[in-house]
Formats: C-alpha cells, sequence, structure tokens
C-alpha cells in the first residue's frame, strides 16, 4: 500500500484566557491594519508612479511603520501574523495576475470574527500544549481527536468566528496511506430536490438545513434590526443570530464530510460537473436553495480526499449535455424543459428517471477523460 506524506490541518476549539484573547483580538486588528496599509500602498504606487511594489517592498515598509509613533502598538503584538499577512497579500497579487482571483480588496472591521498565521518561530508545541507568540501561559485547547504520533506543526493559525468561538488550527505533515484500490467509478448529479443523484440510481436526500432554521434565523434578524446600532444589546443580538447561521454551517459540513468520505472510500474514480457556482447564484429565484445546496463545498472536499486517499476525480465540462443525451445509445434531444423529469429517448425507446441519466453521463465522460485524458468539451463553431 503506497504511502505518500501530505499536509493535514487539525482544527480544534480553545479558549484562551481573557488576557490571551484580548492579545489575539489585538493581533487581528494589527493584521487587518497591515494588510490595508500595505494594499493602499501597492495600488498607489502602481496608479500614481506605474511601480511594483512586492512582499520585500512592503516587509520594509511594515519595518517604518512599527518605528512611528502613531502606529507604535504594532510592537505589542507578535511580529509573525504581520508578516504572514504579508506574504497573504502577495499571493492574493499573484492570483489576480494569473486571472483567478478579482483584485484584492481591503479588509473590513469586525467585532469579533478575525484569525492570525503563526509559523515555527512564534510558537512552542510540546507535550500536547501549544504557546504563542506574546503569551504567557499555554493555549487551552479541547483535543477531540489526536495528532498522528510524533507530528510537529509546521503553523498554527488561531481564529474567531462571528458566534465568539475560538478555534485552532495546526498544519502538520502526515503520512496518509492510500485506500486499497477498487473497481467501482461513480458518475455524480447535483440537484437541488435530490441533493445528489448518484449513476447507480441512489439519491441523496437534500437535507434543506437552511429552510429548518429559516423562521429562527428569521426572528433573530429583526430582533437585531430593532437595536440601537453600536449599542451592548446590538452585539450581543449579533452573536445570537451568527450563533444560528454557525449551526446551519456545522450541520451542512458535518453531512458533507459524511458523504464525501463514502464516496472516496466505496469508489475509485468519482466524476462530477464543473459548475458554475458563482454564476448561477445570479438567479434569485433558486440562490438561497444552491447556497444551501453548497456543491463547491462538495467538490472542494472531493478534491483534497481523492488526493490524500490515490483516488480520481475528474470534473466533467459544465457544458456536456448530460441531461438531455441518451445514456444508452448516445442520441442527443435537442431541448430537455426542467418540468420534464423523465427521459425518453426516441430513437432507442430508453426511459429513465432524468437525474439518472444524467449521472450515468457524466460516468461515462469522466471514464473517458481518466482513461486518455481526452476532453469532455462539446464542439462548437
Amino acid at each position: 500500500m503506497a504511502v505518500a506524506v501530505k499536509h493535514r490541518a487539525y482544527r480544534f476549539r480553545c479558549y484562551p484566557t481573557p488576557a490571551q484573547a484580548a492579545n489575539l483580538a489585538r493581533t487581528f486588528g494589527c493584521i487587518r491594519l497591515v494588510y490595508n496599509k500595505a494594499l493602499d500602498a501597492r495600488t498607489k504606487a502602481w496608479y500614481r508612479r506605474k511601480e511594483r511594489v512586492g512582499y520585500v517592498e512592503t516587509s520594509a515598509l511594515l519595518t517604518k511603520w512599527k518605528q512611528r509613533k502613531d502606529l507604535d502598538f504594532l510592537n505589542d503584538v507578535s511580529s509573525v501574523p504581520l508578516q504572514q499577512a504579508l506574504r497573504h497579500l502577495q499571493k492574493g497579487f499573484a492570483h489576480f495576475f494569473e486571472r483567478r482571483t478579482a483584485y484584492p480588496c481591503f479588509k473590513r472591521k469586525r467585532v469579533l470574527a478575525g484569525s492570525a498565521e503563526y509559523t515555527k518561530s512564534a510558537f512552542a508545541f510540546r507535550s500536547g500544549e501549544l504557546k504563542l507568540a506574546k503569551h504567557d501561559a499555554p493555549l487551552r485547547i479541547k483535543w477531540s481527536r489526536q495528532l498522528p504520533p510524533g507530528a510537529v506543526p509546521s503553523t498554527v493559525t488561531v481564529s474567531r468566528d462571528a458566534a465568539g468561538r475560538w478555534f485552532v488550527s495546526l498544519l502538520v505533515a502526515e503520512d496518509i496511506p492510500e485506500l486499497p484500490e477498487q473497481t467501482e467509478a461513480i458518475g455524480v448529479d447535483a440537484g437541488i430536490t435530490s441533493l445528489f443523484t448518484l449513476s447507480t440510481g441512489e439519491r441523496v436526500t437534500n437535507p434543506r438545513h437552511e429552510r429548518r432554521d429559516r423562521e429562527k434565523i428569521k426572528q433573530r434578524q429583526k430582533d437585531l434590526a430593532r437595536k440601537q446600532r453600536g449599542s451592548k444589546n446590538y452585539r450581543k443580538a449579533q452573536v445570537r443570530l451568527a450563533r444560528a447561521h454557525a449551526r446551519i454551517s456545522d450541520r451542512r459540513h458535518d453531512f458533507l464530510h459524511k458523504l464525501t468520505t463514502r464516496l472516496v472510500r466505496e469508489n475509485q474514480v468519482i466524476a462530477v460537473e464543473d459548475l458554475g457556482v458563482r454564476g448561477m447564484l445570479s438567479n434569485h429565484a433558486l440562490a438561497r436553495a444552491i447556497a444551501d445546496a453548497s456543491w463547491a463545498t462538495f467538490r472542494r472536499m472531493l478534491e483534497y480526499k481523492t488526493e490524500w486517499y490515490g483516488r480520481t476525480l475528474v470534473a466533467v465540462d459544465r457544458f456536456l449535455p448530460s441531461s438531455k443525451t441518451c445514456s444508452a445509445c448516445g442520441t442527443m434531444k435537442h431541448a430537455m424543459p426542467l418540468g420534464e423529469r423523465t427521459f425518453t429517448c426516441a430513437a432507442c425507446g430508453h426511459s429513465e428517471c432524468r437525474d439518472v441519466n444524467a449521472a450515468k453521463n457524466i460516468l461515462a465522460a469522466g471514464l473517458a477523460v481518466a482513461a486518455c485524458g481526452d476532453g469532455v468539451r462539446p464542439k462548437r463553431s
């Protein structure tokens, strides 16, 4: 069985002391300030002087900022998270120049949420205790699962969500053994009524997590609207609303983790659609249901789990006419309205559920790509 060294992040709840929480909150604010000032400096340098400013130049600017009297509070926090913020900005510009993302934008001020990344020089991890720079005591962590034997984190990220919960993420290098090779392959068709339809005919019921708690969300939004902005009661109402959203997000992620793990364990090849979720969200009639389905998160989980365990994930072209093509003979219909839930082929008489037929076509296209690397984009003039 092949074993490969891969990086995996272990995320735990943590409970900092009041002094640690104050230091971390101050660190979050300094990170936001440094990131925004560096972004502003890079933008002005280009538009005013046509000068490219990179990480090295912004790192030198950070040294000068720390020497200013009005910014001397930057010395009260660890310098490593500030340097990491500049590296993240550099990565954002690299993705922008590769046309993968939009131009980096400024970080807005948040009351609770934030994160800080520490490298090896800014933390000590010994005997299961984690101590961060500028902290006088180890961070209290709820170890919900064990780290790999002998694992030493390369980076540590401390974060707090909008609901006020603290988390610590430890990135470790781990020998992850690949799963035994399987002969099964499966195609997955995404939907809303059935969250996913598999080429085996199995339908994964859409749990609709957001719809189940919609009334609670509405009530807490009303409570927030009645509070005076900026008051303590307004902050409390914000936290209550964030906790309701966090409950939905946690249930959704738990469901998708269990589903993706099962698919990866049972199948050697998994074929999915390369959906343009961002464009689909512009449909205001279906945007809420599409966001609740979280297809992008499903694919992201499949990507790293198949890489970990030696499986193959194939994303077929989004313009593949999977719903209009007969999975038995390959004849393609001219049109297939959404209201027509049963596919019937006029050439061979094959009749099947629309989603199952699409999943079989996705599987066939995915196997073609896995076998010979050929594209699955239909020919267009």
